[in-house]
């Protein structure tokens, strides 16, 4: 199948893209020693996992559910955190995963000893109190008041017993520059108890696979932390993955106008790319430009009910028609994980694209999809 022969809207995952991330992530694997895994709360497309997988270690998971995924469709390393666990869930977490990370001393104390009891390795969350945010603090671990990690403030050295690692996550979608000013801030607070450590985990949030990222100071970074401290490092990136690695293909059903003209597309910022309202952000679209760049400006929106529906405004060099195809780019990365059935909208085909620009349907969505969760 080719592209114009799919039905939209859709997720195109392009397998060349996403193989020239791997061998980046394989590079940095190789050049350090460290391990890296594959955070599925950012991409969770299991018919991928195996090529995946062959690259780097294993997968993260957030709860017990990505951790089955993690474990029946990668079954490598399997690494969880979340910030509280259910006690009705945690003796099958524990049994899918080789290392479980906890986010305060209470959730340790409660449920080390059957870690322990099972022979798997035991993990605190750390909270480095340094932001390098800039604008988004609904991804900002370390905003005041965050519910993620210890802090130092509230750290019990005695409590550290049986403890095999140390975690930190405080980036999002950021460069290496980023990191070292948080090591420098994690080793100050806490390096102490670092050297009595089997690994430390750097978390997720490293762009290590966009093209200005500084992949020799992430280098620097790991080679650091493992000779200073004798440790094994983890990194656990979920975008780096897929990175400009995956699209998404809508139609324009109608266009019309009130002060601006207007695009109505099959696809819908609140059900198929949320994002786009919570942080919020513009998604790359292929040819077009920004607002009055190009001849025709045309406010792009979903077909739902929400007046807010909006994907923004983009120019065109020609008038948009009826029934003509849009591709936004970097979609593969917290879509498919995010989509909902709002208005009871159709989700989109999953669809992943060879080298060779063959298009293979992956999944495609019906009505069952949406009355099943109803």
């Amino acid at each position: 199948m080719r592209k114009e022969e799919l039905n939209t809207p859709c997720f195109i995952v392009q397998k060349e893209r996403l193989i020239h991330n791997l061998e980046i992530l394989r590079s940095v694997k190789e050049q350090t020693g460290c391990k890296i895994l594959l955070a599925q709360k950012a991409f969770s497309m299991y018919s991928l996992y195996p090529l995946i997988g062959s690259y780097v270690d294993g997968c993260t998971a957030s709860g017990l559910y990505e951790a089955k995924l993690g474990r029946e469709e990668m079954n490598k390393e399997n690494h969880v955190f979340s910030p509280a666990y259910r006690e009705d869930e945690i003796d099958e977490i524990i049994e899918l995963c080789d290392d479980i990370v906890f986010n305060s001393f209470k959730q340790l104390g409660k449920y080390k000893d059957r870690v322990k009891a099972r022979g798997k390795s035991v993990g605190l969350r750390i909270n480095p109190e340094c932001s390098t945010q800039e604008g988004h603090a609904i991804y900002d671990p370390c905003a005041p008041g965050s519910r993620l990690g210890v802090t130092l403030e509230n750290f019990g050295e005695s409590m550290l017993s049986g403890v095999d690692g140390l975690h930190f996550h405080t980036l999002c979608e950021q460069n290496a520059d980023a990191l070292k000013l948080t090591l420098a801030a994690v080793e100050e607070r806490f390096g102490k108890y670092m050297h009595g450590m089997k690994w430390i985990n750097f978390g997720g949030g490293h762009h290590i696979t966009r093209e200005d990222y500084d992949v020799s100071t992430l280098v620097e970074c790991i080679k650091h932390v493992k000779e200073t401290y004798d440790v094994e490092v983890y990194l656990e990136p979920g975008e780096a993955f897929v990175l400009n690695a995956g699209t998404l293909l809508t139609t324009v059903l109608e266009t019309n106008r009130n002060g601006i003209d207007l695009a109505i597309l099959d696809t819908s910022a609140a059900c198929h790319m949320p994002d786009v309202l919570e942080m919020p952000y513009r998604p790359p679209l292929k040819d077009s430009g920004e607002p009055g760049e190009k001849k025709y400006t045309y406010r792009l929106g979903g077909p739902t009910c929400l007046a807010g529906d909006i994907i923004g405004d983009y120019s065109f060099d020609h008038a948009l028609t009826e029934g003509e195809r849009l591709e936004f780019t970097d979609m593969a990365l917290y879509t498919m994980v995010k989509t909902n059935t709002f208005n009871g909208m159709r989700l989109p085909d999953i669809v992943v694209e060879e080298a060779d620009g063959e298009c293979i349907l992956h999944k495609t969505f019906g009505y069952e999809a949406f009355k099943s969760r109803l």
